[in-house]
């Protein structure tokens, strides 16, 4: 087999439980254990066969691919024997997610934060999100579903807070046929950009007052219940796309990831589960030599799982939480229906590499969007929840958690676009008090007019260009050339 081909491997996918260690098959989508009602993952019993073709045959081979023009590998199944390897090339779906690229901080935010750092930039996929690695691959599985099964009619359904349901909008619509989307989104807690992507898409856009935690409930009561397939990351099919995130970080790195660290914000908790089960994935096949250390970050607002870790071991118990608004909104959520599988995950990695492979920590709302602005004021676009995490790096350097030889991974997971209206709050120094956040002036810009409309009098084009250049040279300090 070339690089080139698609795989011939095929693995046998099962569902393990994490509460009674049950396994189920496949042929059913399951969010959660029959037996005991506990979260799934997804495993391989073929996996152990992998291992055996050594670290060397896997860099060489997944490298190879990254040239690959075949469309199914161009994008999270570039990694097809260690993603989801029971899907056809006929049914997956590639929208041009993943490869999204690792850019160096800038040199002066570089000296600003003390510490070596890059954001992965995931806000370049193509509905501007990290949530379109897992959509796609939970989108293959349900093409596969419709052909293998004949199914005619297959209702989609998510609760959001705007990333995901843009995203499940958006792969819906490029499916087509018997797959429909509708999305449950918290009334006024979803910006107008996010507002505008399932709409556009086509989506049946529902609303509900409350939080995002309020909407999940909706949504598991009705998968509970009738044939529809849940997209939120109880989906066990999403959390194996969104593992191409620790996959294409190390690749990036040439698969050398000792002395790196992760910050990566916890939300829902399935990105953060991607990212700890990817790179376990990658450490037993023998591709990475050591693992590196994640962080998980949640604001203040919204901050069950630093809670949790926070407690001394003998004492922990998770406790969901009450959440208040937050400007990171996709990690406002207060029960995170993922985190047993971050336990789990957590306790396996740190068994591997330490106490200190994985670590959570807790930001103010002020920090976070101090970090964004601060993030694109240097070349970046951060969305909020990149400045979360540069909020997360400024306190691992400021509490010694991070190593002046560590480079540190920041998670960017949506593009800055998405979230313009709270840089604009932020400029109008205009936040809600409940948010509680001020505007720092050295953040702050906005637009300087140059005339008033009354001025601008006359037809004398030439005049009034000559009268705008003048006025800009002031106002600059500009010294003349002499020319022209």
């Amino acid at each position: 087999m070339t690089a080139h081909t698609f795989p011939s491997h095929r693995g046998v996918m099962f569902y393990r439980c994490l509460g009674c260690n049950a396994e189920h098959g496949t042929d059913d989508l399951l969010y959660i254990c029959p037996r005991c009602g506990a979260v799934l993952l997804l495993e391989d019993r073929r996996f152990p066969e992998l291992r055996g073709k050594g670290g060397t045959y896997w860099r060489d081979l997944f490298d190879a691919r990254a040239a690959a023009k075949r469309p199914a590998l161009r994008g999270i199944f570039r990694f097809y024997e260690i993603t989801a390897p029971v899907l056809e090339e006929e049914d997956i779906l590639y929208l041009g997610e993943g490869n999204t690229p690792l850019i160096a901080a800038s040199p002066t935010l570089r000296r600003l934060i003390g510490r070596a750092f890059a954001f992965k930039n995931d806000g370049q996929n193509p509905s501007a999100s990290f949530k379109d690695r897992g959509m796609a691959c939970a989108f293959s599985y349900l093409r596969a579903a419709v052909r293998l099964r004949g199914w005619d009619d297959v209702l989609t359904v998510c609760a959001s807070t705007g990333d995901t349901s843009a995203s499940a909008a958006l792969y819906a619509s490029y499916a087509g046929g018997p797959i429909k989307s509708v999305v449950l989104l918290p009334q006024g807690k979803v910006t107008p950009q996010q507002l505008s992507q399932p709409l556009g898409s086509g989506a049946r856009v529902l609303e509900l007052p409350g939080v995002f935690d309020d909407c999940m409930k909706v949504v598991e009561f009705l998968a509970a219940r009738y044939r529809v397939a849940l997209l939120n990351s109880k989906n066990s099919w999403r959390i194996l796309g969104q593992e191409s995130y620790a996959f294409e970080v190390a690749q990036a790195l040439d698969w050398n990831v000792d002395k790196v660290c992760l910050f990566v914000p916890v939300g829902n908790a399935g990105n953060i589960t991607a990212v700890l089960h990817g790179f376990l994935k990658l450490h037993r096949l023998g591709v990475i030599d050591a693992l590196p250390r994640v962080f998980g970050v949640q604001s203040h607002h919204a901050d069950p799982v630093y809670r949790y870790y926070a407690a001394p071991e003998a004492e922990r118990v998770f406790r969901p939480v009450e959440v208040t608004p937050s400007a990171a909104q996709a990690a406002m959520i207060g029960n995170p229906v993922s985190f047993p599988r971050v336990r789990a995950l957590a306790e396996q990695y740190r068994a591997v590499a330490g106490e200190r492979a994985f670590q959570v920590l807790q930001v103010t709302e002020q920090a976070i969007m101090d970090g964004m602005l601060t993030a694109n004021r240097h070349g970046h676009t951060a969305c909020t929840q990149g400045g979360e995490c540069l909020a997360g790096l400024r306190a691992a350097v400021a509490a010694g958690l991070v190593d002046e030889d560590e480079f540190a991974v920041l998670d960017s997971t949506a593009h800055a676009l998405k979230f313009m209206d709270f840089q604009n709050l932020y400029f109008d120094d205009a936040f809600p008090s409940e948010y509680g956040i001020k505007a720092d002036p050295a953040l702050v810009n906005a637009p300087e007019l140059l005339f008033s409309s009354k001025e601008r009098r006359g037809p004398d084009e030439n005049a009034f260009v000559r009268e705008s250049a003048l006025r800009i040279a002031r106002l600059l300090g500009l010294t003349e050339t002499g020319g022209g």
